[in-house]
């Protein structure tokens, strides 16, 4: 063997020996996630998210719809990059105080205080946007809802921002056609659309978010002519026409509020869906079809459900050496 032929192979040997690990340890581009990811450097982190999320729905029946919703608007604003957590700093004003979150999202202590305890067991391993994936799925199998796998390895963003919140985030009262472009430009699809609208099965919604439809639909002076008449009786008894309602809570699903299942669905049949975003679901050719099969599917509910989070918990995710392992959730560490 040459001495040129012996010093190719030593240097390549040397790139390789070098390289591998490090494609390891940095997976170099985006969604390299792993359902394994944890089980050497935090083998113990499904049980410690279950647990706090078991203690946190048991405490409070909201609980489990509030860490769901906390999740879809972390990933659907940039990524699923516990952006949504951080609070404000002279630096950035963040998107807990965006329009549509400020005073409404709920949780923050859920996933604040599994946090704590993880960084107890593996300390500066485990990020808050992998907490919060688990945790809300977690929260929906606790209340009778499907479970999905779901990968890890996110990395924490050390940025955030009011203003892409309220330009990302779907809005109950903005047309069907503006809420699935939203959707679209985070690489999801029409019928992922459909199926994680049928997280509205649990949980409540402010007054202010429908009041519209109960006293001036679009500007008509009147309620909106499709909401069912009873149920319109009952709406205007929670939410007068005055200020002082406006943070007043209905259901989304009045038929079984605390369960997770395909009720949302029937609602929309029969002219009983509280936002007008879920309403016009029904009302929609491309759509309706859909939504007419889950009130009859409950399995194919769940399958598609399940199938559109793993969709959106891999949605703009962070990995490798970008963003970090925050320390505390709440804090760019």
């Amino acid at each position: 063997m040459t001495c040129r032929v012996v010093k190719i192979y030593f240097t390549f040997f040397f790139l390789l020996v070098t390289l591998v690990p490090l494609v390891h340890m940095f997976p170099f581009g985006r969604n390299q996630l792993d359902i394994n990811f944890y089980d050497r450097s935090c083998p113990n982190l499904p049980m410690i998210v279950r647990y706090g999320v078991w203690s946190a729905v048991k405490d409070d029946n909201r609980m489990a719809a509030s860490l769901l919703r906390l999740h879809f608007h972390d990933c659907i604003v940039n990524g699923c990059d516990a952006s949504v957590l951080l609070d404000d700093t002279p630096y950035f004003t963040g998107e807990k105080n965006a329009l549509p979150n400020h005073n409404s999202l709920r949780g923050f202590e859920v996933i604040d205080d599994i946090k704590e305890h993880v960084e107890r067991l593996c300390p500066s391993t485990v990020s808050c946007a992998d907490i919060l994936a688990l945790a809300a799925r977690e929260a929906i199998r606790m209340v009778g809802g499907p479970s999905w796998p779901v990968a890890l390895g996110r990395r924490d963003a050390i940025t955030t921002s009011k203003e892409a919140a309220e330009e990302q985030l779907p809005s109950p009262i903005e047309p069907l056609e503006n809420i699935t472009a939203k959707f679209y430009s985070k690489g999801l699809e029409l019928r992922d659309v459909v199926a994680l609208s049928g997280g509205h099965t649990i949980g409540f919604a402010q007054c202010f978010t429908f009041k519209g439809r109960l006293f001036d639909f679009q500007g008509s002076g009147r309620p909106d002519p499709v909401l069912d008449s009873s149920l319109l009786t009952t709406l205007q008894s929670m939410c007068p026409n005055e200020d002082t309602s406006n943070s007043n809570l209905a259901p989304l699903d009045a038929t079984s509020t605390s369960m997770f299942d395909n009720e949302y669905y029937r609602n929309l049949i029969y002219n009983t869906g509280l936002l007008q975003s879920d309403q016009a679901l029904a009302r929609d050719r491309r759509t309706a079809a859909m939504v007419y099969y889950y009130s009859n599917n409950r399995f194919a509910f769940y399958n598609d459900f399940s199938e559109s989070m793993v969709r959106l918990g891999n949605a703009g995710v962070l990995t490798g050496i970008e963003g970090e392992i925050r320390g505390k959730c709440g804090y760019v560490n």
